[in-house]
């Protein structure tokens, strides 16, 4: 029915929830008492009581069955705390593989977000842990319910058994036979809805695109396709369900119909009208309704439990031990070591090429850069010159598609993610602080680091009044409670803070005043090791020892002094960005 991954995590959470599964399994057996009882007890009351003439006789036999529904009734309460015993934290395990899974994804060198990880988290994660719980419940009620239906019968007349379980073999044969097909159609329907849920995330997320390209009509038959081929599962799907009521029929309704017509022959042979009856209450109460529940239950939870599970699982595989699983090691490369910082340059960038799409134009191209330890480099340029793209390959966010980056001497493609944090830190524009103390922010990237490091770089980047106005190194931060300049002043300090030897701002103090930006840049300048400046303020360029310029074309480096004369992208640059701090410095780089 399912493919080996399926079945092997199923029986995982199973096996390692023995105790829960028997406490489920017990309060099932009370459960099933009325299913047990009912024909027996209505027998007696019949033969023993009504036709005897004994009415308070067979009011007491009918009073026992309604003290083991009560039984019942209580039971079933208890079989759902079990249940949740047993269901929750499954999801929980298979939810944390998801996420583990899709961050590995987007933060390994040249990976991307997973579009589709959302709908795995939260509607196919729903949609397992929901349908786990119904096969839990349709199983074991099945077994429990047909089993104590069958054993009453064969204490009525063993003949009646067998006439009732024979029917109910055949449709259970018709419904099993089916399973696999039923797995394919259910498979198709869950990656069609997968399929368009990524192409409509992809149209609406490039709507400008979309409009400014004219693409409108293709991008709707992309779509509308889609939506076509969803459904077209979704009805296929729907036809299976004649095959479940065919079984249906011959397993839940032929029983009937066979001790009906067998009724007048089963009385000659000595079988009472009260067994009779009997045994037409054990099929039609517990039989039936036993079947139907489980032909239902694995005819549609099932089948989206094994489909919905098995997607998960080809993306996010679940290794045989359910706790987090160290990250994986390369096997050695032949390639320089990690080492003391200036053994090797802080950046070494050669015949680097990358441009978004085969056939885009590069954005930047046969580019070569050697940044030293403790050097400051300053980026600057025109919107869309390709300084942003240039801080994510400097850290590694994505690969080049020609050429190489070394950072401390190991080439970016070959570092392990983990490594990465020992390299470099890189600073974006869009801050990321998380709900908790100011201290845990603070030591995201170096949690070994006592209070004193902390006020130390808190003074540092002129962080202090933000401190104080939060109520200090233990104060709790609400992210959405702070300014953009706030939140990036915190990710700044939490950079400086990091053992990397080379930090890369990417516009990271945008939203700070000029004033605490170059507070900001000051300390970083002074902090061991490298510094690479997205510019945001020509301050920042005049500020660092050396100044690259991307302009699409060739790109410049130099001084400010030398790029006043060599680049006249940079000399536009200069007349157009206002920056109060440095009034006299920007007048005479003008000037010149």
């Amino acid at each position: 029915m399912s493919g080996p991954g399926v079945r092997r995590v199923t029986w995982r959470a199973l096996r390692t929830r023995r105790r829960e599964l028997a406490g489920l399994g017990g309060w099932s057996l009370v459960e099933a008492l009325p299913a047990l009882l009912a024909g027996y007890l209505v027998a007696r009351a019949v033969d023993d009581g009504f036709l005897a003439g004994r009415l308070l006789n067979g009011l007491a036999w009918l009073g026992v069955l309604a003290v083991a529904v009560l039984v019942g009734a209580a039971a079933t309460g208890r079989t759902y705390r079990s249940l949740g015993a047993v269901v929750e934290p499954f999801r929980d395990e298979v939810a944390a593989q998801v996420v583990r899974g899709a961050l590995r994804a987007a933060t390994r060198a040249g990976g991307r977000p997973d579009s589709a990880a959302v709908t795995r988290l939260t509607h196919q994660m729903e949609i397992v842990r929901d349908t786990f719980a119904g096969l839990l419940m349709v199983t074991r009620g099945f077994l429990f319910s047909a089993g104590a239906a069958l054993l009453g019968l064969l204490t009525l007349a063993p003949v009646v058994a067998a006439l009732a379980a024979a029917p109910l073999v055949a449709g259970l044969v018709v419904f099993l036979a089916a399973l696999p097909a039923m797995v394919t159609h259910q498979r198709a329907y869950v990656r069609a809805g997968e399929q368009l849920g990524q192409s409509a995330a992809a149209a609406l997320a490039g709507h400008r695109d979309v409009l400014a390209c004219g693409a409108e009509t293709r991008v709707t038959a992309d779509v509308e396709r889609l939506v076509s081929a969803q459904a077209a599962a979704e009805r296929t799907l729907a036809r299976m369900a004649a095959i479940r009521s065919l079984s249906l029929g011959i397993g839940g309704w032929l029983p009937l119909l066979v001790l009906l017509v067998a009724a007048p022959w089963l009385v000659e042979r000595g079988l009472s009208a009260g067994a009779v009856l009997g045994a037409l209450i054990y099929v039609s109460t517990g039989l039936q309704p036993a079947l139907h529940t489980l032909v239902q239950g694995l005819g549609g939870g099932g089948l989206r439990y094994a489909v919905t599970l098995e997607n998960i699982l080809r993306h996010y595989p679940v290794s045989d031990d359910p706790r987090p699983s160290a990250p994986a090691t390369r096997p050695p490369r032949a390639r320089p070591p990690i080492g003391p910082v200036g053994r090797s340059p802080a950046v070494e960038v050669r015949g680097l090429t990358f441009g978004y799409g085969p056939r885009a134009r590069p954005v930047l191209q046969d580019f070569s850069l050697t940044l030293a330890d403790g050097d400051h480099l300053a980026v600057v340029g025109p919107s869309g010159a390709g300084k942003s793209t240039l801080a994510a390959l400097l850290a590694g966010l994505v690969l080049p598609q020609a050429g190489t980056v070394q950072l401390a001497g190991a080439t970016v493609a070959e570092v392990e993610p983990a490594v990465f944090a020992r390299i470099r830190v890189l600073v974006p524009q869009e801050a990321y602080v998380f709900t908790g103390s100011l201290a845990d922010n603070l030591r995201y990237l170096r949690p070994d680091a006592d209070d004193h490091a902390l006020e130390v770089a808190l003074d540092a980047l002129g962080a202090c009044p933000l401190a104080t106005r939060l109520g200090g190194l233990g104060a709790p931060v609400v992210p959405a409670l702070l300014s953009a300049g706030e939140r990036q002043l915190i990710a700044a300090v939490r950079a400086w803070l990091a053992p990397a030897p080379l930090v890369v701002l990417d516009e990271a103090t945008c939203h700070l005043d000029p004033a605490l930006e170059a507070t900001v840049e000051a300390a970083f300048a002074r902090r061991p090791g490298s510094l690479v400046v997205i510019a945001h303020r020509i301050s920042s360029a005049l500020r660092a020892g050396r100044v690259l310029v991307l302009d699409g074309d060739e790109p410049v480096a130099g001084t400010h002094e030398q790029l006043m004369t060599r680049s006249a992208t940079y000399r536009v640059l200069v007349g157009c960005w206002d920056d109060p701090v440095l009034p006299s410095r920007a007048a005479s780089a003008r000037q010149g």
